[in-house]
C-alpha cells in the first residue's frame, strides 16, 4: 500500500471512528463542550490501532496500542478541561470493542448444538480460539486505558 493510500485510509478511519465515539458520548449524555474531545480520543485511538494492524501487528497488540493512545488523550483532555477522564476514554475506546469476534464466538457455540459428532471437536476449537481472542482484545483495551493513568500522575486531581 502506498503512502497516499495509507494516509487516506487512516483519515477515513479517524473520521468514522470519531463519529462513532461522539455518537456513544451523546448516548451517555456527555456535555456538548466535551464532544470534540470524545471525537479526538476515538479518532486517534482507532487510527493508532489501524496503523498498527497495517504495520503487521496482531489485532490484540494493535488494540493495546490504540487503547494507550485513547488513555493518554483522555487523561490530557481531562486535565486540560477539568472533566472526568471517563468522559473521553469510554466513548473513545468503544469503536475498538471486538463485536465481530464476540458474535462469531456465539455463533460457533450455537453451531455446536446442531453439529454432527465428528464436527464437534473442530467447532469447539474454533469457538475456543474466537473466545480467547475476544477476551485478549478486551483485556488489552482495559490495560491500555489503565497504563497512562498509572504512569502519568497529575499534581492536582482532575475533578
Amino acid at each position: 500500500m502506498s503512502g497516499w493510500e495509507l494516509a487516506r485510509l487512516l483519515l477515513a478511519d479517524a473520521w468514522w471512528s470519531g463519529l462513532t465515539a461522539v455518537g456513544f458520548a451523546m448516548l451517555f449524555n456527555v456535555p456538548r463542550r466535551q464532544l470534540p474531545g470524545a471525537f479526538l480520543a476515538g479518532a486517534l485511538g482507532h487510527s493508532a490501532r489501524s496503523l498498527s494492524v497495517e504495520l503487521g501487528a496482531p489485532l490484540e497488540v494493535a488494540a493495546l496500542a490504540g487503547a494507550v493512545v485513547v488513555g493518554i488523550v483522555g487523561n490530557l483532555l481531562a486535565w486540560r478541561l477539568a472533566s472526568p477522564t471517563f468522559v473521553f476514554t469510554v466513548p473513545g475506546v468503544i469503536p475498538m470493542v471486538p463485536g465481530v469476534f464476540a458474535f462469531r464466538t456465539m455463533m460457533a457455540i450455537l453451531r455446536l448444538t446442531t453439529a454432527m459428532p465428528d464436527e464437534g471437536p473442530v467447532l469447539l476449537a474454533d469457538a475456543g480460539i474466537l473466545a480467547i481472542r475476544t477476551a485478549l482484545i478486551l483485556a488489552a483495551l482495559a490495560l491500555g486505558l489503565s497504563v497512562p493513568r498509572l504512569l502519568f500522575r497529575h499534581p492536582r486531581p482532575v475533578v
